[in-house]
Protein backbone atom coordinates (compact mmCIF):
# COMPACT_ATOMS: atom_id res chain seq x y z
CA UNK A 1 0.00 0.00 0.00
CA UNK A 2 1.42 3.38 -0.98
CA UNK A 3 1.57 6.50 1.17
CA UNK A 4 -1.17 8.18 -0.85
CA UNK A 5 -3.48 5.13 -0.62
CA UNK A 6 -3.00 4.92 3.15
CA UNK A 7 -3.79 8.60 3.61
CA UNK A 8 -6.85 8.32 1.39
CA UNK A 9 -8.14 5.20 3.21
CA UNK A 10 -7.65 6.85 6.60
CA UNK A 11 -9.47 9.98 5.44
CA UNK A 12 -12.38 7.95 4.00
CA UNK A 13 -12.65 6.00 7.26
CA UNK A 14 -12.81 9.28 9.17
CA UNK A 15 -15.51 10.61 6.82
CA UNK A 16 -17.64 7.46 7.23
CA UNK A 17 -17.34 7.50 11.02
CA UNK A 18 -18.19 11.21 11.16
CA UNK A 19 -21.15 10.74 8.81
CA UNK A 20 -22.50 7.95 11.02
CA UNK A 21 -22.18 10.12 14.14
CA UNK A 22 -23.83 13.06 12.37
CA UNK A 23 -26.80 10.87 11.34
CA UNK A 24 -27.24 9.82 14.97
CA UNK A 25 -26.87 13.42 16.12
CA UNK A 26 -29.48 14.59 13.61
CA UNK A 27 -32.08 12.42 15.38
CA UNK A 28 -31.31 13.90 18.80
CA UNK A 29 -33.45 16.76 20.12
CA UNK A 30 -30.75 19.41 19.84
CA UNK A 31 -31.03 23.01 18.61
CA UNK A 32 -30.66 23.37 14.85
CA UNK A 33 -27.66 25.70 15.30
CA UNK A 34 -25.78 23.02 17.28
CA UNK A 35 -26.41 20.45 14.52
CA UNK A 36 -25.18 22.85 11.81
CA UNK A 37 -22.07 23.66 13.86
CA UNK A 38 -21.32 19.93 14.31
CA UNK A 39 -21.68 19.27 10.57
CA UNK A 40 -19.37 22.19 9.68
CA UNK A 41 -16.77 21.14 12.29
CA UNK A 42 -16.75 17.53 11.02
CA UNK A 43 -16.41 18.71 7.41
CA UNK A 44 -13.44 20.93 8.27
CA UNK A 45 -11.74 18.05 10.07
CA UNK A 46 -12.00 15.84 6.95
CA UNK A 47 -9.55 18.16 5.22
CA UNK A 48 -7.40 18.67 8.32
CA UNK A 49 -7.01 14.90 8.83
CA UNK A 50 -6.12 14.36 5.17
CA UNK A 51 -3.21 16.83 5.20
CA UNK A 52 -2.08 16.41 8.83
CA UNK A 53 -1.52 12.65 8.51
CA UNK A 54 1.44 13.23 6.21
CA UNK A 55 3.47 14.69 9.08
CA UNK A 56 2.71 11.69 11.31
CA UNK A 57 3.78 8.93 8.98
CA UNK A 58 7.24 7.38 8.89
CA UNK A 59 7.32 7.22 5.10
CA UNK A 60 8.89 9.85 2.89
CA UNK A 61 6.39 12.67 2.65
CA UNK A 62 5.68 14.50 -0.63
CA UNK A 63 5.74 17.92 1.04
CA UNK A 64 7.85 21.06 0.58
CA UNK A 65 11.51 20.74 1.54
CA UNK A 66 13.01 23.04 4.17
CA UNK A 67 14.74 26.03 2.57
CA UNK A 68 18.25 25.15 3.88
CA UNK A 69 19.20 21.64 5.01
CA UNK A 70 21.85 18.98 5.56
CA UNK A 71 21.48 15.77 3.56
CA UNK A 72 21.77 12.81 5.95
CA UNK A 73 21.04 10.02 3.46
CA UNK A 74 19.41 9.45 0.08
CA UNK A 75 17.74 6.73 -1.97
CA UNK A 76 16.97 6.87 -5.68
CA UNK A 77 14.33 4.49 -7.06
CA UNK A 78 14.73 4.16 -10.82
CA UNK A 79 11.56 4.10 -12.96
CA UNK A 80 10.28 0.65 -13.92
CA UNK A 81 8.06 0.92 -17.03
CA UNK A 82 7.22 -2.80 -16.90
CA UNK A 83 5.50 -2.27 -13.53
CA UNK A 84 4.34 1.26 -14.39
CA UNK A 85 6.38 2.69 -11.52
CA UNK A 86 7.48 6.30 -12.20
CA UNK A 87 10.49 6.19 -9.85
CA UNK A 88 11.19 8.47 -6.90
CA UNK A 89 13.92 10.26 -4.98
CA UNK A 90 13.91 9.88 -1.19
CA UNK A 91 15.90 12.36 0.89
CA UNK A 92 16.50 12.21 4.64
CA UNK A 93 17.17 15.82 5.64
CA UNK A 94 17.75 17.97 8.69
CA UNK A 95 16.84 21.65 8.51
CA UNK A 96 19.63 24.17 9.11
CA UNK A 97 19.33 27.68 10.47
CA UNK A 98 21.08 30.81 9.15
CA UNK A 99 24.30 29.80 10.95
CA UNK A 100 24.30 26.34 9.27
CA UNK A 101 23.47 24.62 12.56
CA UNK A 102 20.75 21.93 12.86
CA UNK A 103 17.45 23.54 13.80
CA UNK A 104 14.93 20.78 13.24
CA UNK A 105 14.19 17.09 13.50
CA UNK A 106 15.45 14.84 10.65
CA UNK A 107 12.67 13.96 8.22
CA UNK A 108 12.23 11.90 5.07
CA UNK A 109 11.04 13.71 1.93
CA UNK A 110 9.85 12.37 -1.43
CA UNK A 111 10.55 14.06 -4.76
CA UNK A 112 9.43 12.95 -8.21
CA UNK A 113 12.11 11.16 -10.21
CA UNK A 114 14.03 12.93 -12.96
CA UNK A 115 17.36 11.83 -14.49
CA UNK A 116 19.08 15.13 -13.59
CA UNK A 117 17.92 15.01 -9.98
CA UNK A 118 18.89 11.33 -9.70
CA UNK A 119 22.44 12.08 -10.91
CA UNK A 120 22.80 14.99 -8.50
CA UNK A 121 21.50 12.97 -5.54
CA UNK A 122 23.70 9.94 -6.39
CA UNK A 123 26.78 12.19 -6.50
CA UNK A 124 25.84 13.70 -3.14
CA UNK A 125 25.37 10.21 -1.67
CA UNK A 126 28.87 9.19 -2.81
CA UNK A 127 30.30 12.27 -1.10
CA UNK A 128 28.43 11.43 2.13
CA UNK A 129 29.79 7.86 2.04
CA UNK A 130 33.32 9.28 1.66
CA UNK A 131 32.85 11.39 4.80
CA UNK A 132 32.09 14.73 3.11
CA UNK A 133 28.82 16.12 4.54
CA UNK A 134 26.40 17.51 1.98
CA UNK A 135 23.96 20.36 2.31
CA UNK A 136 21.37 21.84 0.06
CA UNK A 137 18.77 24.46 -0.68
CA UNK A 138 15.24 24.12 -1.94
CA UNK A 139 14.58 26.41 -4.88
CA UNK A 140 11.05 27.56 -5.58
CA UNK A 141 9.66 28.64 -8.90
CA UNK A 142 6.74 31.04 -9.18
CA UNK A 143 7.15 32.47 -5.66
CA UNK A 144 10.46 34.29 -5.20
CA UNK A 145 9.56 35.27 -1.62
CA UNK A 146 10.74 31.83 -0.45
CA UNK A 147 14.29 32.59 -1.53
CA UNK A 148 14.81 35.49 0.88
CA UNK A 149 16.46 33.65 3.77
CA UNK A 150 18.77 31.40 1.78
CA UNK A 151 22.50 31.79 1.77
CA UNK A 152 24.06 32.14 -1.64
CA UNK A 153 22.60 32.76 -5.09
CA UNK A 154 19.87 30.56 -6.49
CA UNK A 155 20.31 28.71 -9.73
CA UNK A 156 16.96 29.63 -11.25
CA UNK A 157 17.88 27.94 -14.54
CA UNK A 158 18.05 24.51 -12.86
CA UNK A 159 15.46 21.99 -14.04
CA UNK A 160 12.63 21.13 -11.67
CA UNK A 161 13.05 18.09 -9.42
CA UNK A 162 10.37 16.22 -11.33
CA UNK A 163 7.62 16.54 -13.87
CA UNK A 164 4.85 18.61 -12.25
CA UNK A 165 2.58 18.13 -15.26
CA UNK A 166 0.76 15.22 -13.62
CA UNK A 167 -1.23 17.53 -11.38
CA UNK A 168 -3.90 16.32 -9.03
CA UNK A 169 -4.23 16.28 -5.27
CA UNK A 170 -1.41 13.74 -4.80
CA UNK A 171 1.12 15.58 -6.98
CA UNK A 172 4.08 16.64 -4.79
CA UNK A 173 4.05 20.05 -6.48
CA UNK A 174 0.46 20.51 -5.35
CA UNK A 175 1.11 19.29 -1.80
CA UNK A 176 4.27 21.39 -1.43
CA UNK A 177 2.67 24.54 -2.77
CA UNK A 178 4.87 25.02 -5.84
CA UNK A 179 7.26 23.22 -8.15
CA UNK A 180 10.72 22.95 -6.65
CA UNK A 181 14.26 22.05 -7.52
CA UNK A 182 17.05 20.99 -5.21
CA UNK A 183 20.58 22.37 -5.20
CA UNK A 184 22.96 19.97 -3.37
CA UNK A 185 26.39 21.31 -2.38
CA UNK A 186 29.12 20.51 0.16
CA UNK A 187 27.86 21.41 3.63
CA UNK A 188 29.13 24.87 4.62
CA UNK A 189 30.85 25.18 7.99
CA UNK A 190 28.73 26.54 10.85
CA UNK A 191 28.94 30.27 11.45
CA UNK A 192 30.07 30.52 15.06
CA UNK A 193 29.88 33.71 17.13
CA UNK A 194 33.20 35.52 17.70
CA UNK A 195 35.10 34.47 20.81
CA UNK A 196 35.60 37.02 23.55
CA UNK A 197 39.24 38.08 23.74
CA UNK A 198 40.81 38.36 27.24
Amino acid sequence: MTLQTSILCLSVAYVLLSALLLVVMARLPLPRLAKIAAILAASIFYVVVFFATQGLLGWSAPVALPPHFQVLWTRVIEPNPARQEPGAVHLWLEELDDANLPSGVPRAYLLPYSPDLARQVSAAQQQIEQGHPQGGRAQYFGNPSHAGGLAGPLNTAAPPGGDPSGGGVFDPSFLGGQSKSVDLVPLPKPILPPKDLP
